[in-house]
């Protein structure tokens, strides 16, 4: 890491993956403490949310709004205050699909999309929601690249952090794809992660990010947790996720654009 890396402090943290449905059961798994459960975790009712939006939010909107709520929780902070990025390389394919589907198989006249079908196909329709349920009126960024989608998700939080002195709620996710997509873009399982990030403190975990041209060497991880980022654009958060579960500082690579960003953690 150099002096020119961005530096910001990680008040919360959250993860939804099979085998680690929120941080309170993640944190040891990932530290190597405990084994990856069996047990069948589904997506928890976003109860934040009006009783109309509740039952409009498909498994997509649940996935982003589980992390975001608890990564919130941990940090401790009042979510109607914090800016917001959130980061999506597949978007919500069950909803795109159900439209293409229904598109291709209409007949002539008929109208085969609805209007909730239509504002939750929309990429930023998580982050809509979630200023719906906390009443915020704080900017939030909705964005997705490939899969460079955690890398730039995280490069504008630390940026925003950085820019604007103000604590950010990074929210990523990804969904499998129904079939036909899946062909094109498979996805192994859902994966999201959730960050609070704010201006460095004391006593706080401080999370380094910084660009670097060059090949992006990957991350050792073990068996179980190797095939889950494999499967996943988002996983590639997992190397940061194990160092703040097992608290070890260090540092790894991600793969963005031309170069890659060097992730760094530590205790100050």
């Amino acid at each position: 890491m150099s002096d020119g890396d961005l530096a910001a402090s990680v008040m919360g943290v959250s993860v939804w993956a099979p085998g680690l449905p929120g941080w309170k059961i993640a944190r040891p798994v990932l530290a190597g403490e405990a084994a990856v459960t069996d047990i069948v975790q589904t997506l928890p009712v976003p109860s934040i949310l009006p009783p109309t939006e509740r039952r409009r939010a498909g498994p997509v909107i649940r996935l982003a709004l589980a992390v975001a709520g608890e990564a919130v929780a941990n940090a401790g902070i009042d979510p109607a205050a914090l800016r917001c990025v959130f980061g999506s390389s597949n978007g919500d394919g069950l909803v795109v699909g159900s439209i293409l589907e229904g598109l291709a198989t209409a007949g002539p006249g008929e109208r085969v999309v609805s209007p909730t079908q239509f504002h939750n196909s929309v990429h930023n329709a998580p982050a809509g929601y979630w200023s719906i349920a906390h009443g915020s009126r704080q900017p939030a960024t909705c964005l997705g690249a490939h899969d460079a989608t955690w890398a730039a998700a995280l490069l504008k939080a630390m940026v925003e952090v950085a820019s604007e002195n103000e604590p950010v709620l990074l929210c990523c996710y990804d969904h499998p794809l129904p079939a036909p997509l899946d062909a094109l873009r498979p996805t192994a399982a859902p994966f999201a992660v959730g960050l609070v990030l704010a201006p460095s403190r004391r006593g706080m975990p401080l999370l380094r990010v910084g660009w670097r041209s060059g090949h992006a060497d990957v991350a050792v991880l073990t068996d179980g947790l190797d095939e889950l980022r494999r499967g996943n654009a988002i996983a590639a958060s997992l190397p940061l996720l194990v160092a703040l579960a097992s608290r070890s500082a260090g540092a790894h690579r991600v793969a963005f654009l031309d170069g890659s960003l060097i992730v760094g953690w530590e205790d100050v």
